[in-house]
């Protein structure tokens, strides 16, 4: 009879626990949530979170707090989010310049995007944009690559700085369309635009929502979209795709995440909400007015892109040979 007690104890024991996380995603959330935003407030991860953040918060009745904690490019953050406890109540924004390319950018990172990580959903997309100067001679992809095959090294064009996304981008265009090319960083989309608008530099990528108002007043000239399929919000400018580079394809990337550990039950209810809630017309407008394309992938998905873009920007920074600032 003892040992029959006892069986029956330690068998409870093995129950209870293996049903634990089960159980913790059904009472998940019963108290607030931090999502660390890596950049200030008013930038498009900040955006993001908040819109995201607002409506868990309606969702599920427990508050949902932003936490911005910016510093060396998103590694403050990225960082701080790595070591939180993994029990879903610290989700960290996953961004293609902390999750994508500074893991090969860097020599040492404080943290592992993949192993420190549990992917949740990627949010949305932000595709880089090639744009001209008014005043540059080519007005065209086609126009602009045979101007700098004519003249190597007479071409010279912006970013957003060594590394950034705006960087590998063209790297990756220069590489492929066979040029040569001068860069000159800038410390953001400011100061980069204020020297296309003069002239002074005749072309840049950079992501559409920072591009996009300038082209639509003309400041800018948009001469082809990172993207297989053409932009709706740019839908009269080409795609590097269809302008002789099948494939081209660059995007920066709004995902978010959690610490690895966290149990897989409370992973699958933030996807599922979160997923939702960018289905949503609403949210689908509220993206749209940003000149985000949403996304709204599966825990697997996201997790198998951020390790395709590992490889995608790694191959950009080797050639390159771009440096962390």
């Amino acid at each position: 009879m003892k040992i029959t007690l006892v069986r029956n104890c330690f068998c409870c024991g093995m129950l209870a626990t293996a049903l634990s996380p089960v159980a913790q995603a059904q009472n998940y959330p019963n108290r607030p949530i931090r999502i660390i935003a890596q950049f200030q407030p008013g930038t498009s991860t900040d955006i993001l979170a908040r819109v995201i953040g607002q409506k868990l918060t309606e969702s599920w009745g427990q508050q949902v707090v932003v936490d911005n904690r910016p510093g060396a490019g998103g590694l403050v953050g990225t960082e701080l989010g790595a070591k939180a406890a993994p029990d879903g109540y610290t989700l960290t924004m996953a961004v293609s310049s902390g999750f994508g390319i500074n893991p090969t950018l860097y020599s040492k990172l404080p943290y592992d995007a993949v192993r420190d990580f549990a992917a949740i959903t990627n949010i949305a997309l932000t595709p880089q944009t090639l744009v001209a100067s008014p005043s540059f001679a080519a007005k065209s992809v086609k126009e602009l690559v045979a101007t700098a095959r004519a003249k190597p090294g007479s071409v010279n064009y912006a970013s957003l700085g060594s590394g950034s996304t705006s960087h590998l981008t063209m790297e990756m265009f220069r590489s492929a369309a066979g040029m040569q090319l001068n860069h000159i960083p800038y410390k953001g989309s400011p100061a980069a635009h204020t020297e296309l608008f003069s002239g002074q530099i005749p072309i840049m990528f950079d992501a559409i929502p920072a591009v996009l108002p300038h082209v639509k007043a003309g400041k800018l000239r948009g001469l082809g979209i990172a993207t297989l399929k053409r932009s709706p919000f740019l839908s009269d400018v080409p795609t590097i795709a269809e302008s002789g580079y099948p494939g081209f394809e660059a995007v920066g990337w709004i995902g978010i995440a959690a610490p690895a550990k966290t149990p897989a039950p409370v992973l699958d209810k933030l996807n599922a909400e979160i997923v939702r809630i960018i289905s949503t017309p609403e949210m689908k407008e509220r993206l749209a007015t940003l000149a985000f394309t949403p996304v709204g992938d599966t825990r697997e998905q996201f997790s198998g892109f951020i390790r395709s873009e590992i490889a995608k920007w790694g191959k950009a920074v080797k050639e390159s040979g771009a440096k962390a600032e």
